[in-house]
């Protein structure tokens, strides 16, 4: 049951965009891949949640988190072997610990736990909350984007990820992103 949590190996660079709701991570995961040709792997919560809603009108609760966790992997799992030199990805499953710790009073399931950290990626991209808060079905902390912000950020040191801050503009974050990204591609 667990390999399905599992990244399958691979030689390509992975980066993730990591943050807090509406901070801009999809829309910076569409104009990195389409900048260095690429697939990008999409946040397979938001499908998930969104049908969960729209079918039930009920929001994420504890259950949800593993199938939410084994549907990214199978995801990205998928978009790999599609992916040129480089993944983007939307997010992972360091963030889903997040959001499980954030959500439910600290708990995280043991598997979820495992393979956040586990699974290995070049670098992260933590999305910083200057840009406006976008109210959709799903997002539902518009007060607590600072809190939420420093949960990230000292989730991505306390496991000593490689990261950069992304702030500004989209034009600014795309150059900085690209700057980065660039200096993996040359190694």
């Amino acid at each position: 049951m667990e390999k399905k949590f599992r990244q399958e190996p691979s030689e390509i660079i992975k980066v993730v965009l990591f943050g807090p709701e509406s901070t801009g991570k999809t829309t910076l995961s569409e104009q990195l891949a389409r900048h260095y040709n690429t697939v990008w792997v999409p946040e397979y919560a938001r499908e998930y949640l969104q049908d969960k809603w729209n079918n039930e009108r009920k929001t994420c609760e504890a259950q949800d988190l593993l199938p939410i966790a084994e549907g990214q992997m199978r995801l990205e799992n998928d978009l790999t072997r599609k992916a040129t030199d480089l993944l983007i990805c939307d997010t992972d499953l360091l963030e889903t610990k997040v959001y499980s710790e954030s959500y439910y009073l600290g708990h995280c399931d043991p598997i979820l736990e495992k393979y956040a950290l586990e699974n290995q990626y070049n670098l992260y991209f933590l999305t910083y909350i200057d840009i406006p808060w976008e109210a959709d079905d799903l997002r539902d902390k518009p007060k607590e984007r600072e809190n939420m912000f420093q949960y990230f950020k000292d989730t991505l040191e306390k496991y000593n990820r490689n990261f950069v801050i992304l702030k500004g503009d989209k034009k600014s974050r795309l150059k900085t992103a690209v700057e980065h990204i660039d200096k993996l591609l040359k190694k």
